[in-house]
């Protein structure tokens, strides 16, 4: 299995996944996943992540070192966006990057040709470094582009194609796999409510039903980061009210059969249009029987402190009227 480029299906083994439950997720691909991490970690073959950005492959690639048999070495990222070509030609002389643990090239496409070249000069050929200059670490590397087709259109080294693709990993993206939806709920919940010291929130099923029917182009790092601020602010219904609002879909322009442009709306976008509208009427009403006094509104609204700040920032309503102000 392992000289093959990819890892199908079914191919995968059955293997004891106690020790790779780093990843949360019980659909059909995240079950592969974890299965083939379970298998290749102890070995020093080449790994390439590929993925949407966002979808995990840096968790994957951490999830590797931790399970390999140099996991008591550093774990190195390297971001190639911005690497310095400097960096590239004094590798082979840095001892941390040289003997043991696991050297990750972020986004390993965004080298250019040049700094591709130097970088092959660094990479072992075959199981052993061939010389005292080459790195000695597991190398694993990333991208958000197929390589394949970097490499056929000219913009990546055939030769660094072959030497980083030992293992080809595809990360699904998170629209494909929702199932998993729940369990890296769960997950980040009850990560930000230990690092904050706050309580951790009890989700509403309508709230679980929103984050289901979320298309999230930006994969797990966007799941994460709504969490996040649902443990910051303590309200859910103001964090997914601004997770549809930022990202509900516009039908394209039409032309109407008098020859004026129309833009149609669909009738849960004029819902929530409408809801705002009365938000922020219902807001601007209170603070001015409170004369702007924000705490009290935000007690008079039912609401609290921060979640009252957040909707006025989120209404642009944070530079109004300062007297009296909470």
């Amino acid at each position: 299995m392992l000289n093959g480029e990819f890892i199908s299906v079914d191919e995968a083994p059955s293997l004891d996944l106690s020790a790779s439950l780093m990843i949360p997720g019980i659909s059909s691909s995240i079950s592969v996943l974890q299965r083939v991490i379970a298998e290749i970690a102890p070995t020093s073959i080449p790994i390439l992540i590929l993925g949407e950005s966002g979808a995990g492959k840096e968790v994957v690639a951490s999830e590797i070192h931790r399970l390999s048999p140099c996991c008591k070495g550093p774990f190195i990222k390297f971001n190639c966006s911005s690497m310095g070509f400097d960096w590239l030609q004094n590798a082979g002389n840095n001892g941390h990057v040289r003997h043991g643990g696991t050297v990750l090239f972020d986004e390993v496409t965004q080298l250019d040709l040049l700094k591709q070249t130097e970088l092959l000069n660094l990479l072992p050929d075959g199981e052993r470094a061939v010389s005292s200059s080459c790195l000695a670490s597991r190398i694993i590397s990333t991208s958000s582009k197929d390589l394949a087709d970097e490499m056929r259109d000219g913009k990546f080294s055939e030769k660094l194609y072959y030497r980083l693709n030992g293992i080809c990993l595809r990360i699904p993206s998170l629209r494909q796999r929702k199932e998993d939806i729940p369990h890296l709920l769960a997950a980040f919940l009850a990560k930000y409510a230990n690092l904050l010291g706050r309580e951790q929130p009890r989700i509403k099923s309508s709230t679980l039903d929103m984050l289901m029917q979320h298309s999230w182009p930006g994969n797990v790092r966007e799941l994460e980061n709504v969490v996040r601020k649902i443990v910051v602010l303590g309200d859910e219904d103001l964090v997914i009210s601004d997770l549809t609002t930022n990202t509900e879909p516009r039908a394209p322009r039409k032309p109407s059969p008098s020859g004026t442009h129309v833009n149609p709306r669909s009738l849960k976008q004029a819902s929530r249009e409408a809801s705002r509208k009365a938000e922020r009427q219902l807001i601007l009403e209170s603070l001015e029987r409170t004369h702007w006094n924000r705490k009290q509104s935000a007690r008079e609204l039912q609401i609290s402190y921060k979640a009252m700040l957040y909707k006025l920032k989120q209404l642009g309503l944070d530079e109004g009227r300062t007297a009296g102000k909470g």
